[in-house]
């Protein structure tokens, strides 16, 4: 007679109260809300305001707020409305897909150190030692090496999005992996998990379903947090200049031709800077909330 194997500890008594617990949690409601307008802003902003983020009318340059142009033109005569909703889709663009590298890497790296014990010393002295690089110098290298030969590979635009996703991402998973790691050593020590062992249970299906579903909520906060890095790197490399091509909007591209504008028109620098501090805060509000719905520690309790 066949033994049944032992089902994991549920993360919650159902989904409607899990989702209940969610919603209750502080951060989650104003984070969602932020993170939704910006998202909608970027997908069909564009489509309903229509104007071309890229076209230059001379006669029109640095003009301030009126109805043609309600955030202005910059100098070129581009409407700085349509620059920014454009800014919106790169910069989160390349946000979640430096997150999705990161967060696989990261859980490769930290289900392999969890899971292997052979693995653990090498992976984890290999995860230190890229913790300990300079960040930012290690991705102003990247970019003067690899921008060129990118660039005549797939174009100045997509040559720099794949090295911009990738620089994130090869630098951002480590705190993911670690934390992975840690999360996984709790879990085998576990009765359920120590069970399915002994009943012959083989690793990949262990980590399938008893390792990762338990081990989610720390991926979902450290994804967050990583996401609003990845957000703020970007936009700092554009704004010194190494990002995408000038005429190719981004939020830091945007506060790097504020700089000459600042006194005359300050507005030039505070939608982008809004933009990228309103995007990190709902990242940030989320990522809080998720700890607190998903944390048994910190459940706020609801019926």
């Amino acid at each position: 007679m066949a033994v049944a194997e032992p089902r994991a500890l549920p993360a919650a008594p159902g989904r409607a109260r899990a989702l209940r617990r969610l919603l209750a949690a502080r951060g989650v409601a104003t984070g969602g809300a932020l993170l939704a307008a910006l998202l909608l802003g970027a997908l069909f902003g564009p489509l309903l305001w229509g104007q071309d983020p890229a076209h230059i009318d001379l006669t029109a340059r640095n003009l301030g707020a009126s109805p043609a142009h309600p955030l202005g033109t910059d100098q070129l005569g581009r409407d700085l409305l349509a620059r920014l909703m454009a800014g919106a889709r790169v910069s989160l663009a390349v946000g979640l897909s430096a997150t999705g590298l990161a967060l696989l890497i990261g859980t490769g790296v930290g289900l392999l150190a969890g899971m292997v014990r052979w693995l653990d010393a090498p992976l984890m002295r290999l995860t230190d030692l890229c913790l300990a690089l300079p960040l930012l110098p290690l991705l102003l290298l990247m970019m003067m090496l690899f921008r060129a030969p990118l660039a005549a590979l797939t174009g100045p635009e997509g040559g720099m999005f794949l090295l911009m996703v990738a620089a994130i991402g090869l630098t951002s998973w480590m705190q993911i992996a670690r934390l992975l790691r840690g999360e996984v050593l709790r879990l085998q020590a576990l009765e359920f998990t120590r069970a399915a062992r002994a009943l012959g249970v083989p690793p990949a299906r262990l980590v399938a379903r008893h390792i990762l579903p338990n081990a989610l909520s720390p991926i979902l906060v450290s994804a967050a947090i990583c996401l609003a890095q990845a957000i703020l790197t970007e936009s700092a490399l554009s704004f010194l200049g190494l990002g995408f091509p000038p005429d190719f909007p981004t939020w830091g591209r945007l506060l790097l031709e504020a700089i000459d504008h600042l006194q005359t028109n300050p507005g030039r620098a505070l939608w982008p800077g809004g933009a990228i501090t309103a995007t990190v805060l709902g990242v940030t509000l989320l990522a809080d909330g998720l700890t607190e719905a998903l944390d048994p520690r910190r459940r706020t309790r609801v019926p």
